[in-house]
């Protein structure tokens, strides 16, 4: 089986692509012939990134006046289905792209794929890789049925990449007339405070564990991220502890990381918090427990003290700068 054409969903950030819409981007022009995507709110200023990336044709949803994606993006998809049908159509793994995913899968009666980390043509078709058991575990998955396979796309699944294309044609796709399902209504935003680069971006993560003893020792993780231009993450346990921030947390339930080094400290290396970060470049633990799972995945692990080891590091940056 050839495929034609996979659907994108693309999702904006001040104004640009997010880095996850151009991961599925980038993998999609590697499957298809043809990649076309769904934007929304000023979809044609969008014309000239993602035509750099390969993208076709943008069909534009228009404004939503302040609603929420889910109805109105999901509407304009299902309806343009009904006028030719892609392969395949790809979602962020993020809150709206979900919402998506299933009001369409309910419109088109379509299963919908999700969690994939992974997608090669194969066996036929479109075949995903799906992690199970908090990542211990890959398995495989293909749509039989006719019809576009629906996909969900976990972020850092693939790298994006420019391909120099020209700018893509904008083409509209309005959202046909949803009633009452539409009438919820965005009326504030709130955007964390934050320094240095965004976690899910950064070069550099330094991230913390309970193994720091107390909400204050996370002030160290804090000021080592700081010194190497990096992003502060946490586990899932100083996040349900109150800690930190959930915008903190590293893993299957919170932000999956790919930096060039990721460094960890006082985190034991619990499955869930592996599939967040185990594919970075380089893994650098620090633990006082040789046992310690983290260890067993780190290109450079320190058995020592975390309220010793941290300090030493940040006076050895700071003595250098």
């Amino acid at each position: 089986m050839s495929v034609g054409t996979i659907w994108v969903v693309v999702e904006t950030a001040d104004g640009a692509p997010t880095t996850i819409s151009l991961e599925m981007i980038t993998q999609a022009r590697a499957l298809a012939d043809k990649v076309e995507a769904f934007a929304w709110d000023d979809a044609a200023a969008l014309a000239g990134p993602l035509g750099e990336y390969g993208v076709t044709t943008i069909h534009d949803v228009g404004s939503l006046d302040g609603a929420l994606p889910g109805v109105p993006v999901s509407g304009a998809i299902a309806s343009a289905v009904a006028n030719g049908a892609p392969d395949a159509i790809l979602l962020p793994a993020t809150y709206d792209g979900r919402d998506i995913a299933g009001r369409l899968s309910a419109k088109l009666d379509r299963s919908v794929l999700t969690n994939v980390v992974d997608l090669t043509e194969g066996d036929g078709g479109l075949v995903s890789q799906h992690a199970i058991f908090g990542g211990s575990q890959m398995l495989s998955a293909r749509f039989t049925a006719e019809g576009p396979a629906l996909f969900v796309i976990r972020a850092k699944s693939f790298a994006p990449e420019a391909s120099g294309g020209a700018p893509a044609a904008v083409v509209s796709a309005p959202a046909p007339e949803s009633g009452a399902s539409n009438a919820a209504k965005i009326v504030a935003t709130h955007v964390e405070e934050r320094t240095g680069p965004k976690l899910d971006e950064a070069d550099v993560v330094v991230s913390g564990g309970r193994g720091l003893g107390e909400k204050e020792k996370y002030a160290l993780i804090e000021d080592l991220a700081g010194l190497l231009n990096g992003a502060a993450g946490a586990s899932r346990a100083i996040v349900d502890a109150g800690w930190v921030p959930y915008a903190h947390q590293v893993g299957q339930t919170g932000k999956t990381v790919k930096p060039n080094v990721y460094l960890a400290c006082g985190i034991s290396g619990a499955t869930q918090h592996l599939v967040g970060m185990k594919n970075s470049k380089h893994i650098v633990a620090i633990n006082k427990d040789q046992d310690a799972p983290i260890l067993a995945v780190a290109d450079l692990g320190i058995v020592g003290d975390v309220h010793k080891v941290v300090p030493a590091l940040i006076e050895a940056l700071k003595a250098r700068s």
